[in-house]
């Protein structure tokens, strides 16, 4: 990693990957309208995508840390543990959100193929009736295919449930278990007012809630670090 300008906050391991961000402001990196708590604070679309996206990008057993280049200097001193806090929170809440997708898929999945096993049984038992009632004729042959293909047709949503939908879903949360564990590190510029964090919302300033609202200036646009898209 190159030489970073004054940073502060968790220690990278010598193999981590770090994902690099550049935001003028913290307050940048969650949600405006999300009315919760600091530490419960939902992450900006756009940062998460990025974020997400960056760390799908890289290999599955690669540790995985967040470096905010931020362009003001430091404030207060417990604002990248808290950073920290929030950040592997809202990856933590997102990896029990896709467990639990996971376990209500494979309910679905359970039921589905008791419907279409009990259906398939059916299908193959009026089959064989109508096959024995009407002989070797084309209209039995016919309806006693239809009545088959019909089963089958009935199996396919819970195959494609426990073959194909439910494994991207575990491969979501266990991205989303790493993000939720990784180290947190701001580096600071110099540039801003050495007041700068005062107003830079949610980081620990003493304003209330409801003063820090009214005096918020409106949301730059978010940026990935060394001008990578967020959309690639």
């Amino acid at each position: 990693m190159s030489q970073l300008p004054q940073s502060a906050g968790d220690a990278f391991p010598p193999d981590c990957n770090a994902i690099e961000v550049h935001v003028a402001e913290l307050k940048q990196l969650f949600n405006a309208i999300d009315p919760s708590p600091f530490r419960e604070k939902d992450l900006d679309p756009n940062a998460e995508e990025f974020i997400v996206g960056w760390a799908r990008d890289l290999p599955r057993d690669a540790p995985l840390g967040l470096l905010v280049y931020l362009d003001r200097p430091a404030g207060m001193a417990e604002e990248p543990a808290v950073l920290r806090d929030a950040v592997r929170e809202f990856f933590k809440q997102r990896a029990q959100a896709s467990r639990r997708r996971l376990r209500q898929l494979l309910r679905v999945g359970r039921t589905s193929l008791f419907i279409g096993l009990a259906f398939l049984a059916v299908s193959l038992l009026v089959g064989d009736f109508i096959a024995k009632a009407l002989g070797d004729g084309r209209i039995g042959e016919l309806l006693s295919e239809s009545l088959l293909i019909g089963g089958w047709v009935a199996m396919w949503r819970p195959l494609e449930i426990f073959l194909y939908d439910w494994w991207p879903i575990r491969a979501e949360a266990r991205l989303f278990d790493r993000l939720s564990a990784m180290p947190v590190r701001i580096a600071y510029t110099k540039d801003a007012s050495s007041e700068a964090w005062r107003w830079d919302w949610p980081a620990a300033s003493p304003k209330p809630v409801h003063q820090l609202a009214a005096a918020e200036s409106p949301r730059a646009g978010f940026v990935g670090a060394a001008g990578r898209d967020p959309s690639t």
